[in-house]
């Protein structure tokens, strides 16, 4: 007689007589497939492109598909989810409740999908970040990572918008402001401060400033990305100044070249610390004014938080914090303590 198998959950032979367990029976596959996955995504696309056909465009199906998955999810629901007419269709109240949810929900599957296939210890990091960040801060220090880490190549992109991590190819963002990008992890790696500075033949010409407010005779090169407004105003912890283009001067839309233009002699810059520090430290430019102002913006590495345990990324993230914690910091004005406060 052929035994019969074992109680739930107990050890069986196969016919190759190996052991194997019986898993207990569960709910869960059935209840996930009855989720109309594809649909959700036909969903999606419809309420993005305003009409069937265009959504049918952008999926490679027929109009009359997308008909039949919309039909399936409402189906579903018991709910409308859009209102027809001869020419396009609109979103109910309850398409517009479940839009963000089934958004977020596709975010996370693509950023999952993303993670299984960058997560190999070895491979391409692809970084984005600013130009100007990329050119006088981390490109000097990429050789010291390829020593450090031979089998990782880094790739950057160079950009001021921000990363969308589920529909873009990219790791890593390095970027530059007060660090509120939500749903992602969000870790400051840099302060930053904002110095004038000029070349030493224009300083010994026009002297010392007094400090902030003051331009003395110097012939300016503006920038939009830190205008001369925020050293007149003062307005270096709230990092709010007037970005505009000037009347009178020459000006530049790019860090990276308003300091160059500095290194030739044009005129007195106000920029980064980050991006001129290696520059004074030549004595190819100096301070016009003695100490450096304190900066409300500073420089964050941002990712994903599922991308934190991908080897790669964990030994990038290692790597640029150690070279930032060990890059100089400018002098500082001392803080004066108050009449009767404690020294």
């Amino acid at each position: 007689m052929r035994r019969s198998a074992g109680l739930r959950g107990q050890p069986t032979r196969s016919r190759s007589g190996e052991r194997q367990r019986k898993l207990p029976k569960s709910s869960e596959p059935a209840r996930f497939a009855r989720l109309p996955l594809n649909a959700v995504r036909v969903f999606e696309a419809v309420a993005a492109r305003g009409t069937f056909s265009a959504a049918a465009d952008a999926l490679h199906v027929t109009t009359a598909a997308v008909s039949m998955q919309i039909k399936s999810l409402e189906d579903y629901l018991q709910v409308r989810l859009f209102r027809r007419n001869a020419r396009a269709v609109q979103l109910t109240a309850d398409g517009q409740l479940l839009l963000p949810f089934v958004r977020r929900g596709l975010d996370e599957l693509e950023l999952g999908f993303r993670a299984v296939k960058s997560g190999r210890s070895s491979g391409a990091v692809v970084v984005s970040t600013l130009a100007s960040y990329l050119q006088r801060w981390l490109l000097p220090r990429i050789d010291a990572f390829r020593a450090a880490y031979a089998q990782i190549d880094l790739q950057f992109r160079t950009s001021t918008a921000l990363v969308d991590f589920a529909r873009e190819d990219v790791h890593v963002a390095i970027r530059f402001g007060r660090g509120a990008w939500p749903r992602l992890h969000t870790e400051k790696i840099l302060d930053e401060w904002l110095v004038p500075v000029c070349t030493p033949a224009l300083l010994e010409r026009h002297g010392r400033l007094s400090g902030p407010g003051d331009t003395g005779d110097y012939p300016l090169v503006h920038s939009t990305t830190e205008p001369w407004s925020f050293w007149l105003t003062n307005e270096f912890a709230t990092g709010v100044g007037e970005d505009f283009w000037p009347d009178a001067g020459t000006a530049f839309d790019d860090s990276a070249t308003v300091l160059r233009a500095a290194e030739q002699g044009q005129g007195l810059v106000l920029t980064r610390w980050s991006l001129a520090a290696a520059a004074i430290g030549t004595g190819q430019l100096v301070m016009a004014y003695e100490y450096a102002m304190p900066f409300a913006f500073g420089y964050y590495f941002v990712c994903p938080e599922a991308y934190l345990s991908l080897a790669k990324i964990a030994k990038f993230r290692e790597w640029l914090t150690a070279e930032a914690a060990r890059s100089p910091k400018p002098p500082e004005r001392p803080v004066v303590a108050a009449r009767g406060d404690r020294q």
